[in-house]
């Protein structure tokens, strides 16, 4: 079954915009084009609803029910309980929270902490900080020449039985390739350590079926899943409890408060609940029935099918060529269809090329400063990054590659 592309791009309203509609865009990994069904619900809270929630009078009650739809419904999407779905401001904000209660819990142990040169710097440097509270942080590094984590690097760290926590990401935001996150955390597990896995740069291209993944934590990032300005964390039961709590003392008893420090945005909670619709709506539109954690796996592999076929002409085209260095693999089923070349000199002017002939992309380092440094690329010269998702369409690409054409 394919990918309804024409129902899919009548979701989005920036596809009818005068603004956006102009240029192809390929700057996905930077934010995603929001539903219309999230746009709907945030137009509705803020007319209707803007209130303190929960309280007892219509607007309140409405408002509370909202919020509580979004995290009963996404946790339902990725196969997890309620209370195991914390929402806050970014998934930079939601990883430092979650690195103070780490600190706290290993604190006058000898246990040590994971990291790779592979993560964009978010889930990364609030780690290595850890190190100043003595704290051991050791790092499983990439491959230069092809930026990949290889198993034998992960063996051999945690070999002596003292990493207590591993991060690592589901994919790079530049390197793409997506990594085997279930047998990752099969290895860390069977060798006592927990998993922390930041999703920012694969959950746009299908929500995870997290106890499929068996990750302790999962982080991504609901702009970036078609959704508002939020940054969304599952939590295991388990390790979230074990962990120290970073917010009220009254509030510790409730695992989705337990480490959230302030009140979250409860217009973009509620919000979020149209990213389910926009699940529910695509597993509809494609015959696609079973629970809501089936719908939302049918509806992953549609959506990966479909960026995988338009993708991998790109890919082509890049890899044959002897002027830049295509990153990553260059089979789209490998990887995330997030596409960055290094080029022969800064990348910035390409990138302003390029929007000069109707394509949205961007050019930089993208926080992604240890990776880049591992492949031996300059940050100042940084990488032109084209990216997609499932609405990219096939001549969206053939309008790239003739983009790219004419500049290269």
């Amino acid at each position: 079954m394919a990918l309804d592309l024409d129902f899919v791009r009548s979701q989005f309203p920036a596809f009818s915009s005068p603004v956006l509609s102009s240029h192809a865009f390929f700057e996905n990994a930077g934010g995603s084009y929001p539903c219309r069904q999230v746009v709907d619900r945030l137009t509705r809270f803020y007319t209707d609803r803007k209130v303190q929630p929960y309280a007892p009078y219509p607007g309140a009650q409405a408002g509370g029910a909202e919020m509580d739809e979004a995290r009963d419904r996404l946790a339902a999407m990725m196969g997890v309980a309620r209370e195991e779905v914390s929402f806050g401001p970014s998934t930079s904000a939601n990883t430092y929270v979650l690195a103070q209660a780490v600190r706290q819990w290993l604190c006058g142990t000898d246990g040590a902490v994971m990291v790779t040169n592979q993560d964009h710097e978010a889930n990364s440097g609030v780690w290595r900080r850890l190190a100043d509270e003595g704290i051991e942080v050791r790092e499983w590094r990439v491959d230069p020449g092809t930026g990949s984590l290889g198993p034998g690097g992960l063996s051999a760290l945690l070999q002596d039985g003292k990493v207590r926590l591993v991060c690592f990401p589901h994919c790079s935001n530049v390197i793409a390739e997506i990594n085997d996150v279930a047998s990752i955390s099969a290895i860390c597990r069977a060798a006592g350590a927990r998993t922390v896995v930041d999703g920012v740069s694969y959950a746009p291209h299908g929500f995870p079926d997290v106890p499929a993944l068996g990750c302790d934590v999962y982080l991504f990032s609901a702009y970036k899943t078609f959704g508002p300005h939020q940054g969304i964390m599952v939590l295991r039961e388990a390790f979230g409890f074990e962990l120290p709590g970073q917010a009220h003392f009254f509030n510790q008893g409730t695992l989705y408060k337990r480490h959230t420090p302030a009140g979250p945005d409860h217009a973009q909670i509620a919000a979020c609940a149209g990213m389910a619709d926009y699940v529910d709506a695509l597993a509809a539109r494609h015959g696609i029935t079973g629970n809501a954690a089936a719908r939302n796996r049918g509806v992953h592999d549609l959506m990966r099918a479909q960026e995988v076929a338009a993708i991998q002409p790109l890919l082509d085209y890049l890899g044959g060529r002897n002027d830049l260095r295509l990153i990553g693999p260059r089979d789209a089923a490998l990887r995330a269809p997030t596409v960055a070349v290094e080029l022969a000199g800064p990348a910035e002017p390409m990138s302003e090329e390029l929007g000069r002939r109707g394509i949205a992309c961007w050019a930089g380092d993208f926080y992604a400063v240890r990776p880049l440094e591992a492949l031996g690329i300059d940050r100042d010269k940084g990488v032109l990054r084209m990216s997609a998702v499932h609405y990219t369409s096939a001549e969206d690409v053939a309008r790239l590659i003739a983009a790219l054409d004419a500049v290269l």
